[in-house]
């Protein structure tokens, strides 16, 4: 694990001194060693730059940049199953100078081509040069877990695990694309491959980036999609026979992910996810698994107490750490410097002290998101179905025609009913569309686009996203919810906040649940297996009653977010009113004050606001106030 940075200059005055710079910049998600170089071809000058945190190979060995012939390869991640591939690249007459993954993925290149990366088990994001071809690829893993950004203008490609290093380069621009805010805005994340600032990217998961050297021409290629197994014929199946399959790929991608030289340990908040994780690795073990997790004082958000029996029950090593608003909002200034795009996930607190705890005994810790993604947790799936599938089209056409007319305001819920005019809207427009996908865009939007227009004093167009994915050919309709979300609040939000938050403190985080078998199994396997008889999860809890008591795990699902809504009149009032101040939003040039400071005034006066609105609003001005100009 580490952080890579590096820049293709047709300008070719770039210098090392530059190089070292940007990748120092990531100097937190490798703290053991670093390494640059430049390279000069014809047309350009080439750099790559590293910094390790040393997980396989802890020795010298595993330095980087990594050279084997006419290849360099700068690289962030693990491939688990390198030993495997390592042994065919032996029987095919390759030897190895080290124990690292790195030179596994040198030779294999070397081998195979980019053909080697569908042999690859493991997350990653690569940079890779090819001197013979006069190409450099960046590469990102299957499901997004490794972050790579890059920005191309100027005659300069940046790259980068984080904006932060892009940052340190006097050619990158930092002009605020008012679009990306937007998406920002009814998201409270950015989906990708777009990014807060102009001409930056985020290279999308499975996808290939080819630099051509000698023309400077670039060439988007993808080689994996999760969607394409969710279009494969779904398999016929029993329930034995998918139970018995799936736990199978639970414990052999479980087990793949222990594979290291320093200590691991495993983040448990006491639901089914994590539990599982918890579960299978500790079973057959006589060596305790170190077992972490946070807790809040608030009872309505703390779920430690159930970690804490799950944790004695599977006999793991546990440590807790309740939280309170004082160091919350300690946290809080740090955030921008970790989150160095726009983010606004409500958990993001907890989930970097989490990671300090779990930083303190181990440097490798298991967490378990896309575990509501692929098994189907999540309550907004019952919902898009429902307010879809649950009334006859042409009644919903009616609907919708009958809510237009209607100004929300003058309805007498309005101001009983928490969050009443944003809620209209959305089921307004899912009546309107009569689509899944739709339906699962709008039920995702914390702010709704008509509220983000009012927001913004300046024009935004609308930015193609995954939500439009895959409107024909799904194996089964409703499992086309479960590849949306995938494709979307997984990448961009969930993976997104525990890479950073993992690596703010040098912690290698791992996503045991995203083993791309595990995955394409469950994308061909029927909803029914997803959620039965209104249980969500079915086939998940199936598989973790073997381990831990129904009667212990059955208790209504509780996200594992932040009482931001305690916080925001507590310690956290202080910044909410000075940073959404006429004054602090005025200095941006992007917004419209007025809707703003109301909402921020309606919901400190107790009215009925979602106060997810005002931390996505406050996220970004702290954001602006550290990355582009102080508030």
């Amino acid at each position: 694990m580490c952080g890579i940075a590096g820049f293709l200059d047709f300008r070719k005055t770039t210098s090392l001194e530059k190089l070292k710079e940007m990748t120092d910049a990531l100097a937190h998600r490798g703290p053991d060693d670093a390494g640059y170089e430049v390279f000069e071809t014809g047309k350009a000058l080439i750099g790559f730059g590293q910094r390790r945190l040393s997980i396989l190979d802890l020795s010298a060995l595993g330095h980087q940049p990594m050279h084997f012939g006419d290849l360099v390869v700068n690289y962030n991640g693990e491939i688990y199953n390198f030993k495997e591939i390592r042994k065919e690249l032996e029987e095919k007459g390759y030897s190895f100078v080290s124990g690292s993954d790195t030179e596994v993925i040198l030779k294999g290149y070397h081998c195979w081509g980019l053909e080697v990366l569908q042999k690859f088990i493991g997350m990653f994001a690569i940079a890779l040069y090819d001197k013979t071809r006069k190409k450099v690829f960046l590469i990102r893993d299957r499901a997004g877990v490794k972050p790579l950004y890059y920005y191309w203008k100027n005659e300069i490609l940046l790259f980068g695990s984080e904006l932060k290093a892009l940052y340190r380069h006097e050619r990158f621009e930092k002009n605020i694309d008012i679009s990306s805010l937007a998406l920002f805005l009814q998201y409270s994340y950015i989906p990708g491959p777009h990014c807060i600032f102009q001409h930056t990217a985020k290279l999308l998961p499975g996808h290939i980036l080819t630099i051509d050297l000698e023309s400077g021409e670039r060439e988007l290629h993808k080689y994996w999609d999760v969607a394409d197994y969710y279009n494969k014929p779904a398999l016929k199946i029993t329930d034995e026979e998918a139970i018995t399959e799936t736990e199978k790929l639970m414990k052999s991608a479980y087990g793949y992910r222990m594979v290291s030289d320093v200590p691991v340990g495993v983040f448990l908040s006491g639901g089914y996810d994590s539990s599982s994780v918890a579960a299978l690795l500790q079973s057959g073990r006589t060596e305790k698994l170190k077992t972490f997790t946070i807790g809040f004082h608030e009872l309505e958000f703390n779920e430690a107490k159930e970690a804490k029996k799950i944790a004695a029950h599977l006999g793991t090593d546990h440590t807790e750490w309740y939280l309170t608003a004082k160091e919350a909002g300690e946290v809080l200034p740090l955030l921008p410097e970790i989150y160095d795009e726009p983010f606004a996930d409500n958990s993001t607190v907890p989930t970097v002290l989490v990671s300090r705890l779990a930083r303190r005994q181990v440097k490798v810790a298991l967490s378990a998101d896309a575990g509501d993604e692929i098994f189907g947790g999540y309550h907004k799936f019952n919902l898009a179905n429902k307010y879809t599938n649950g009334l006859p089209v042409p009644v919903q056409t009616i609907l919708s025609g009958a809510m237009s007319l209607v100004n929300p305001a003058h309805i007498p819920y309005f101001r009983s009913t928490y969050n009443f005019a944003t809620r209209y809207e959305k089921m307004k427009l899912i009546w309107k569309s009569h689509d899944l996908g739709e339906a699962m865009k709008y039920i995702s939007q914390y702010i709704t686009e008509s509220e983000v227009k009012s927001f913004l004093s300046g024009d935004y167009k609308a930015l193609p996203t995954a939500f439009a994915d895959g409107k024909d050919g799904q194996n089964d309709n409703l499992n086309r919810l479960l590849a949306i979300d995938y494709k979307t609040f997984l990448v961009d939000n969930n993976l997104v906040k525990v890479d950073r938050a993992t690596m703010s403190v040098g912690l290698e985080g791992r996503e045991p649940m995203i083993d791309h078998r595990l995955v394409e199994f469950l994308a061909q396997l029927p909803f029914s297996f997803k959620i039965r008889d209104g249980v969500n999860k079915w086939l998940l809890k199936k598989i973790v009653h073997k381990y831990l008591p129904e009667e212990m795990m059955d208790r209504p699902k509780r996200p594992f977010i932040a009482p931001l809504t305690v916080w925001f009149r507590q310690e956290l009032q202080e910044q909410l009113t000075y940073y959404l101040s006429e004054n602090c939003l005025s200095k941006t040039g992007l917004f419209e004050t007025g809707p703003i400071i109301k909402l921020r005034d309606d919901y400190l006066a107790g009215k009925k606001v979602n106060y997810q609105k005002l931390w996505q609003l406050l996220s970004f001005q702290l954001w602006y106030n550290r990355w582009v100009g102080k508030l």
